[in-house]
């Protein structure tokens, strides 16, 4: 990517960064309070987290994603080092992953020593497993599972007795009327192996403060907790604080929504009048587009504007004639992005 950087920062009006998902838009005020009310903070954190985040996990659960039946929660440091360990902490052998996915996945399966294998959406006929990740809405491409893939994602869990995994962490971006649903909603009580992955990250711009959360199995949060708690796997108290106040509230994730719903339909537009198709896309935090061209064709044409991309090849073979590009840039970047795709056809 160096080089395309490099041309794109040699642009007159100076680099658009659209290649990484990271937040730019300001940490809630009330979230920072609660951050800084706790900043007094000389003793260990639980593992577990405190009964006041744990109610609110279980409240959140219940409330937005439709969790019911017997279920257990647990902070963890960002969803990334949970996506990146978990087979370890499950000594999970055989894992599964969708072919064009989050390059996690396929990282933690290396560090566990598993095997792994990408699959369809369609979960049909995936091979049995010890672990197997579903992603939606997916990153990097924004598809949303319907509840009848979801339904036979949780059948074939219940048929093999493998452990599913559904990386939600862009449930609060719907870019339509399609709205993402968990796959715990779709569970309808029976829980028996299967986990949802949250990050606070996105939702209440808190990549900074490393906050997530999973839900699921009591049974698989034990196990997962008891070793958590001799790895040092701890979230900070502060930021149990900040987590606490932050599930208490939906207002300021709907502000957050709208932004991505704006920004995303300005820059969707000026793509598709520069010859991209759109493909998914239907929540999250990107576009996932194609030329019908190599992605790295399509990453040096933007880069002559300027703007900066994602090849899709970083996402699996299956992505390489896709680029996908970030919404978190802010307002007047997203406009300038449009502006100066528009002005050079």
């Amino acid at each position: 990517m160096a080089p395309y950087g490099t041309r794109a920062k040699s642009h007159a009006k100076g680099i658009i960064d659209l290649s990484i998902g990271t937040p730019v838009d300001s940490t809630p005020e009330f979230i920072q309070s609660a951050l800084v009310d706790s900043s007094n903070s000389p003793g260990y954190p639980v593992t577990t987290g405190t009964a006041e985040l744990r109610k609110a996990m279980r409240s959140w659960a219940e409330k937005v994603l439709g969790v019911t039946g017997d279920f257990d929660v647990l902070p963890t440091i960002g969803s990334k080092e949970l996506v990146a360990w978990l087979p370890t902490l499950l000594e999970s052998k055989t894992i599964l992953y969708p072919k064009t996915a989050y390059p996690t996945y396929l990282v933690g399966s290396i560090i566990g020593k598993a095997e792994s294998i990408a699959v369809d959406i369609d979960s049909a006929n995936w091979p049995k497993s010890d672990l197997a990740w579903i992603n939606s809405p997916s990153n990097p491409t924004g598809r949303v599972h319907s509840e009848a893939e979801l339904k036979s994602v949780v059948e074939y869990s219940r048929r093999t007795g493998s452990v599913v995994v559904s990386d939600e962490c862009y449930l609060s971006f719907p870019a339509n009327e399609k709205v993402p649903i968990s796959i715990l909603k779709v569970a309808a009580g029976d829980n028996k192996n299967l986990l949802a992955v949250h990050s606070m990250s996105k939702r209440s711009n808190l990549a900074g403060y490393r906050a997530g959360l999973i839900v699921g199995d009591p049974e698989l949060i034990k196990r997962i907790l008891e070793i958590r708690k001799h790895a040092g796997m701890m979230v900070p108290l502060p930021v149990q604080r900040a987590m606490t106040a932050a599930l208490g509230d939906e207002e300021h994730v709907q502000v957050q929504a709208k932004r991505y719903r704006a920004r995303r339909n300005i820059l969707r537009p000026a793509l598709e009048a520069a010859g991209f198709k759109i493909d998914f896309t239907e929540a999250g935090l990107y576009i996932w587009c194609t030329r019908n061209e190599s992605d790295w064709d399509s990453v040096s044409w933007l880069a002559d504007r300027g703007i900066l991309a994602t090849p899709g090849n970083f996402y699996g073979e299956a992505g390489k004639n896709h680029i996908r590009v970030a919404l978190t840039a802010t307002d007047e970047q997203i406009s300038e992005a449009a502006e100066r795709i528009m002005k050079s056809l």
